[in-house]
């Protein structure tokens, strides 16, 4: 059924239904019920249709997005899909787990108003299952095929993008991952309650249906090395994400029980996929019946306070160093937590985890926001006498990534790195290294799921450049 637009003004926002907090908290499925079709069209209709659409302008992808609620509400959704699909390689994913509250939809025109935004990512992940449900999702069909390769080195969201982006130019790609599943951070480091395994393992069926080689269980340095890598393709890309986490500085971080918020995830992740893990098994990274503290206040420690709870927790805390509205997660996810029991415990900050062998406490103390930093967000500082002890048995540290050393881990040495471990590229992604280019985390440090994606398709594109120079300069010889 088809809408007129503009119906904000008799139309509230409205977001799928969520399943009941005592529902959710019993299992790793997602959280939110399907959009209704009606609701959906509905929803879609109350856009304004900006003249500026400061939606598409803060989207990192530069999604049509005006234009695809406009295809929405007026029931051309086969179009809507090949909309949102032509801006964005995963558009039911960055509809399940973009921060739209902090992008499209916090600078929605009618947010901006207090008319309430609209709800963007519900509708984009609605338009695209809509569309997968209807055989309109097809694998990337290049024109011709060219000859010329290209290995990836990294199957996460960026390295992802960019082979099927390559693909549909034509050149033979393939992809390595040192885990034994594609994905990355897609399959091991987000639960289930914000993006199921399914989701991410059917898009995988369909890069591997478009011809891409996807080889697991492949190490760079370690089961080939780079230079082998670079004998066997025209072109590299290094899209490996940032897996080292940043370390707890305060005595007793090194007790039993204290976890990086990475390894946890990842065991939890395995579990949910149906895997066995020993240390799960064993109890160590299992927070059933356990006083769980988890440290920041990004999403990934909301991925691990829901989690936590989700495995029969007896308590689960979060402790942040600022307050709710400086805290750089997303709102939303506060908000689920809070509903699923998790209690937060904001301006405080670690002093030291109790315990001789093993936590049993974290001694933190309270903080108050002083003057702005470099960054303009004002620094957290200490208030002196404020101390005091939570039960803790199980202290997750979630306080960001950093790169690992890449040109030690590949052996190449004249791989150049930024001091702060990052790949250094120039402004066709490339590195210092010919034919090599590099993309997402690895080269802008930790960041979103939809920045990898935007960084693996302009990589694509330099990619494609590079080696259509390469051919006619080889022809011509």
């Amino acid at each position: 059924m088809s809408r007129k637009m503009l119906q904000f003004t008799r139309l509230d926002p409205c977001q799928p239904a969520k399943r009941p907090a005592a529902e959710r908290r019993g299992d790793f499925r997602e959280i939110s019920r399907p959009f209704e079709a009606d609701s959906a069209i509905d929803q879609a209709s109350r856009c304004e249709q900006c003249g500026i659409p400061f939606c598409q302008i803060r989207c990192p992808l530069g999604n049509n997005i005006p234009d695809w609620l406009m295809l929405s509400a007026t029931g051309r959704l086969e179009e809507a899909y090949q909309m949102a699909a032509s801006t964005n390689t995963f558009p039911e994913i960055c509809g399940r787990i973009c921060p739209q509250d902090r992008l499209c939809e916090g600078h929605c025109v009618l947010e901006q108003s207090r008319h309430g935004g609209v709800t963007i990512g519900a509708i984009e992940k609605h338009i695209t299952e809509f569309a997968f449900t209807q055989g309109w999702v097809e694998p990337a069909e290049p024109t011709r095929e060219i000859a010329q390769s290209v290995g990836i080195v990294g199957g996460g969201p960026g390295g992802l993008a960019a082979a099927e982006a390559l693909r549909r130019q034509g050149y033979q790609v393939t992809v390595y991952d040192r885990h034994d599943r594609m994905g990355g951070l897609l399959i091991y480091g987000i639960p289930g309650f914000k993006l199921e395994k399914s989701v991410v393992e059917r898009r995988t069926r369909l890069l591997a249906q478009a011809g891409i080689t996807l080889v697991t269980g492949t190490e760079i340095g370690r089961d080939l090395s780079f230079a082998e890598l670079r004998q066997r393709h025209d072109a590299i890309l290094i899209a490996t994400g940032v897996y080292r986490a940043r370390g707890l500085d305060c005595p007793g971080h090194t007790l039993s029980g204290v976890h990086a918020a990475l390894d946890y995830l990842i065991a939890a992740n395995r579990v949910d996929l149906g895997d066995t893990v020993a240390a799960f098994a064993d109890g160590t990274l299992n927070a059933r019946g356990k006083d769980v503290v988890v440290i920041g206040g990004g999403d990934t420690a909301m991925d691990c306070v829901r989690t936590a709870v989700r495995q029969g927790a007896r308590s689960v805390k979060c402790l942040y160093r600022r307050d709710r509205a400086n805290m750089p997660g997303s709102q939303r996810e506060v908000a689920h937590a809070e509903e699923e029991g998790v209690e937060f415990v904001w301006m405080a900050a670690p002093e030291t985890v109790v315990g001789e062998t093993r936590a049993t406490g974290l001694r933190a103390h309270r903080m108050h926001l002083g003057m702005p930093d470099a960054s303009g967000r004002r620094s957290p500082a200490v208030i002196e006498g404020s101390g005091f002890t939570v039960p803790a048995d199980m202290v997750i540290t979630a306080l960001g990534f950093e790169p690992e050393d890449v040109p030690a881990l590949f052996g190449e040495p004249h791989l150049a790195a930024s001091r702060w471990g990052t790949l250094t590229v120039d402004d066709r992604l490339m590195t210092s290294l010919d034919g090599v280019f590099a993309a997402g985390d690895i080269v802008r440090g930790a960041s979103l799921v939809v920045w990898a994606v935007k960084d693996g398709r302009d990589a694509a594109d330099s990619i494609g450049t590079y080696l259509k120079a390469k051919a006619r300069s080889k022809a011509a010889e």
